[in-house]
């Protein structure tokens, strides 16, 4: 049985012209680390490979502050690290406004985006995109502001992220770019991308698709019920085939679908980053990946 096989090649962006690394780090949990902590985690995600990172606006908040910490504590680093902005594709993210919810207007937008470079202290971001939708920002609106983004050169590509399929079709329609990239909740045990049809959106379209909490938002790590327990043990099976970690067998299946979606791996230890290289040890076959997606659905495929 033919095996499913992983390259650390770089690859396009969407249809943006960005190449990146098939895996991503994220930022979510950066926050709250000194510099030199902060340092040393992005130094490992560079040597494992990793060149995309994303962060948000909204990362370090904890519910009465912290609001845009983890872009500061970046820009930072930046700062006192010479050359390391360059080495990296730059994410960030905007339009949660704790405790409105969202707003997706042009001129909170634009605002947002001022913000965030001012705090990553940088002229540009490579990627862009709406955190989560605004329900009451008409799309044409969004679809100008996130060109009116690109033409003013602070920001080289646009996404979404949390969108719905309609949401995410009605935007793509009236841009006169391209929506480089979706961003959705996936892993095995949140399959919406794949039954709610995202995914296949996504090659329809060659929009890039980057994951987040790919590992269950730790579930699979410490499993606690029946399901999480039976997609746990059915990647170990895989992983300790390729003496590796059940997060790297995750990434892995994850990556392993032909959207070739890119896992943002949110850990904040410098070891368990080191395991993102693993990636490429790990080898499914149709049945064992499978496998995975039977354990995750509870029941057999029809």
């Amino acid at each position: 049985m033919s095996e499913i096989t992983l390259t650390p090649e770089m690859r396009p962006l969407g249809k943006s012209g960005i190449m990146v690394s098939p895996i991503a780090w994220g930022m979510w949990r950066f926050a709250g680390v000194t510099p030199a902590e902060g340092s040393a985690l992005i130094a490992a995600a560079f040597a494992a490979g990793v060149t995309l990172f994303d962060t948000a606006d909204i990362y370090g908040f904890n519910g009465s502050g912290g609001f845009g910490d983890a872009e500061s504590l970046l820009g930072q680093i930046f700062t006192a690290t010479p050359g390391m902005r360059d080495r990296m594709v730059l994410a960030t993210k905007g339009g949660i406004t704790p405790p409105v919810p969202y707003d997706s207007g042009r001129d909170y937008l634009m605002g947002a985006l001022e913000s965030s470079l001012k705090r990553l202290q940088v002229e540009q971001v490579d990627l862009y995109q709406i955190h989560r939708p605004d329900i009451l920002a008409h799309p044409q609106e969004v679809a100008r502001t996130l060109e009116e983004m690109v033409t003013s050169g602070k920001v080289r590509a646009v996404g979404v992220s949390n969108y719905t399929i309609a949401q995410t079709q009605a935007l793509a329609a009236l841009l006169t770019i391209p929506l480089a990239t979706v961003q959705p909740e996936f892993s095995p045990l949140e399959l919406e991308p794949i039954t709610n049809g995202l995914l296949d959106l996504a090659m329809e379209r060659d929009v890039a698709v980057l994951a987040w909490s790919p590992l269950g938002g730790g579930r699979l790590g410490a499993p606690e019920d029946a399901r999480s327990t039976a997609v746990a043990a059915a990647l170990d099976v895989v992983a300790n085939a390729a003496g590796v970690s059940r997060a790297a067998a995750t990434y892995a299946w994850i990556m392993a679908h032909p959207a070739r979606v890119i896992p943002i791996v949110g850990t904040q230890n410098v070891a368990r980053i080191g395991e993102i290289a693993d990636v490429y040890k790990v080898k499914f076959t149709r049945q064992t990946w499978y496998d995975v997606l039977v354990a995750a659905r509870g029941e057999k495929l029809p």
